[in-house]
């Protein structure tokens, strides 16, 4: 019926009216999914189911944006049936990539209970790949990401849900749930665990083309998971180290021939490893920023480090602007925002130097106000 958007576009505000899942677009997504399902098998069914309830997610986050809650809960209940539905299905019932999906739109309707019985029900059924499985690993970062979230300080920590969850994975074992004790002897043994996979995978002979990348997935994985357990553990510093040392390691020039064999060592210059490690390093930060008190420069050093390499991440320009709202001068930011689109043809820098300005511009009517 006429010019219509299709399906989801992200927000987008015009005369206080929100642009969103228009109903056409709406159930003609819907169709494509439901014809390709009956079209593929094996893996790529899996990977399409994947997308699915990745799309029904996305509508999820949007309706929380948006503060609408009857459809909020509305979406949440169509969601959560799609979700138990590609479940269901024989090549799916063991697919650690589908349960992650499933524990995680749990979270995000604010079910938290039933979200852990999702995470520990795929752990547990997970097997003992410990940390040279990706998906476990993956899975496991998830849901200790979720439960330091809901941590209120950072004393305590080690006896936290999200030790237990990362102590179970650097075991190898079967998982157990979360009974309410972590016992010092497993923390340590954890630590030892971590810092021996973590000095493995660095000094590691790169294989194909596929393989790098799956490489380059499961070492941010192990990174994450390793620096966020020293954070719970041992505290900002530790982890901090953590992050210092594997991108370091990054961003070494090329890899380095062996005398003897002539093969690569060391690990290739993964471009994207390098930038999701360096979203979990100044993520880590923010978060604990707002927890504790701690000085904002490592944070802004980070990020315009970062941003100056990955010009177009846009979630390293939300955490940008978020910060330099707390601060009372514009010239800095200005000068970093003019210095970073003459370096680059990405259009998120301009996008980002208008949001900031806005944000300022309604700062300042505020307090005029």
């Amino acid at each position: 019926s006429g010019f219509n958007s299709i399906g989801h576009m992200d927000t987008m505000l015009r005369r206080r009216h929100h642009i969103g899942h228009y109903k056409e677009g709406e159930e003609f997504i819907q169709n494509v999914f439901h014809v390709l399902f009956l079209l593929f098998s094996g893996k790529e069914k899996s990977n399409l189911s994947i997308c699915w309830l990745q799309y029904e997610i996305s509508k999820v986050v949007q309706c929380l944006q948006t503060k609408k809650k009857k459809k909020l809960k509305a979406q949440g209940r169509k969601s959560k049936k799609l979700a138990k539905n590609l479940l269901k299905a024989p090549d799916n019932r063991n697919h650690l990539s589908l349960w992650k999906l499933y524990a995680d739109l749990e979270w995000l309707l604010g079910n938290i209970d039933d979200a852990r019985k999702v995470f520990d029900t795929a752990l547990c059924t997970a097997g003992t790949g410990g940390l040279k499985s990706p998906q476990l690993c993956s899975l496991s970062l998830l849901y200790a990401q979720l439960e330091v979230e809901l941590l209120e300080s950072i004393e305590g920590a080690v006896m936290s849900r999200a030790v237990h969850i990362l102590i179970k994975l650097a075991e190898s074992g079967p998982y157990v749930p979360y009974s309410g004790q972590v016992l010092s002897v497993s923390v340590l043994k954890a630590r030892k665990t971590y810092e021996h996979a973590l000095r493995d995978y660095l000094s590691k002979t790169p294989g194909s083309d596929q393989d790098q990348v799956s490489d380059a997935n499961q070492l941010v994985n192990l990174v994450g998971c390793y620096a966020l357990f020293q954070y719970l553990t041992v505290g900002i510093d530790a982890a901090v180290l953590i992050y210092a040392q594997t991108l370091e390691k990054l961003e070494a020039p090329g890899p380095q021939k062996s005398e003897n064999t002539g093969e690569n060592f060391g690990i290739q210059n993964f471009p994207t490893a390098l930038e999701a490690v360096t979203l979990l390093h100044t993520n880590l930060l923010r978060f604990h920023m707002k927890i504790s008190v701690y000085p904002l420069n490592p944070l802004q050093e980070a990020l315009t480090e970062a941003l100056k390499r990955y010009p177009s991440n846009q979630s390293l320009w939300r955490s940008y602007i978020h910060i330099q709202r707390k601060s009372h001068s514009a010239s800095k930011a200005r000068r970093f925002f003019d210095g970073v689109t003459r370096s680059t043809n990405s259009l998120e820098p301009w996008m980002f130097a208008i949001q900031a300005e806005q944000m300022r511009k309604n700062l300042i009517e505020n307090v005029q106000r």
